[in-house]
Formats: structure tokens, C-alpha cells, sequence
């Protein structure tokens, strides 16, 4: 008897089985799979010609992730690891960059080159990108949120501007006296947010 109802219990799971993989896959074959276009830049699917390489799963959701909604996290996670003291105006530097047009991450490079993110700077200056700093004195501000519209406006209007969007373009006329070096430097710590 009880190995009837070992059998008859295995019956009834093969067969329970073979049905819902029967009804999985005549759903599956009713999609149209050659139709699926994922979304340009989608971190979702990756596509082989017209057809999706990642499969169907019934129940599953999907989502697009904007690399550009990534940014503020990967610069409180930047600013938090090197332990800067703009980790608190985070949020107030990339939405003052994006107000110009101007990539967040640019600002974070210039001012770790220049500064070590703020932790080597003129006293009581909050002057983290070595703005206005020169033989003939320095230039102060009176919090890092005046210095970031400060410094973010004039790179808008003064190197963005008159074309001047890379490091190496910018080095030209931020530090003119650098070998090179400066705009590899800003290069390498953009890179390292990406």
C-alpha cells in the first residue's frame, strides 16, 4: 500500500509538472519576442539583431536605469569614501552643476585634484577648487555652497562658454603652468566616478 501511494504521490507531481511547463511554454511562444525593442542605453537586455537575448519570465518586472540618475549616489559614495567635507552639499553641488549644464563629477575631479576634496585649503575659504587662488591673494567665500555657485557659474561662463569642456581644454587657462598633469589627474578622478 505504501508503495502505491509513492507512485500514484510521483504520478500526479510529473504530470502536475509537465502541465505547467506545457502552459509556460505555449505563453511564452504567444509573446512576440522578434518584436521586443528594449530601450537605447537600457542596462535591462542586450539584443543579438532583432531578438532579445535575456528571457521571458512570467511574473518579473522590468526597469530602465538612467545612468544620469546614478550620479548623485555615485558622488555622496565618491565624497563619503574620501572622507570630504562637501559630503553634506552633495546634493546642493550636482543640482547647482546640472542648473548649468555642467557634469557633477567634474566639479568632485577639480576639487580633489585641487584639494584633496577640501581637506587642504586656504583657511576659513571653503575654496575646494583652488578658485581664484594666485600669487596676488585668494579668493574666499563664506560657505562651500557660495563657492560651488561661485565656481560653477564661472566654469559655465568662462571655459564652457568659449567651448572649453575637457580637462585638457580647461587646464589651459585654469592652470596654465601644468605640464599635463592637472588635466590627467581631473580626467582619472572623473573616470573613477563613472
Amino acid at each position: 500500500m505504501k508503495r502505491l501511494s509513492l507512485v500514484l504521490t510521483w504520478w500526479l507531481t510529473a504530470n502536475l509538472v509537465l502541465l505547467i511547463t506545457l502552459i509556460s511554454y505555449f505563453r511564452l511562444n504567444q509573446l512576440k519576442i522578434g518584436s521586443f525593442r528594449p530601450q537605447a542605453g537600457s542596462l535591462i537586455s542586450e539584443t543579438v539583431g532583432s531578438h532579445a537575448v535575456n528571457p521571458q519570465v512570467l511574473g518579473a518586472f522590468s526597469y530602465n536605469v538612467k545612468s544620469e540618475d546614478a550620479v548623485p549616489e555615485i558622488i555622496k559614495s565618491y565624497l563619503k569614501r574620501h572622507n570630504s567635507p562637501l559630503l553634506p552639499h552633495a546634493d546642493a553641488l550636482v543640482n547647482t552643476a546640472r542648473s548649468y549644464r555642467i557634469d557633477p563629477r567634474l566639479l568632485v575631479a577639480i576639487a580633489q585634484q585641487e584639494s584633496n576634496l577640501c581637506k587642504k585649503i586656504p583657511d576659513d575659504s571653503f575654496n575646494c577648487w583652488g578658485w581664484g587662488i594666485h600669487s596676488r591673494g585668494t579668493l574666499r567665500f563664506t560657505s562651500y555652497e557660495d563657492a560651488i555657485k561661485a565656481v560653477t557659474k564661472g566654469l559655465s561662463e568662462k571655459y564652457f562658454g568659449e567651448g572649453l569642456t575637457t580637462p585638457e581644454a580647461i587646464m589651459g587657462i585654469y592652470t596654465p603652468l601644468s605640464d599635463g598633469s592637472w588635466a590627467r589627474g581631473v580626467q582619472q578622478f572623473i573616470d573613477e566616478m563613472k
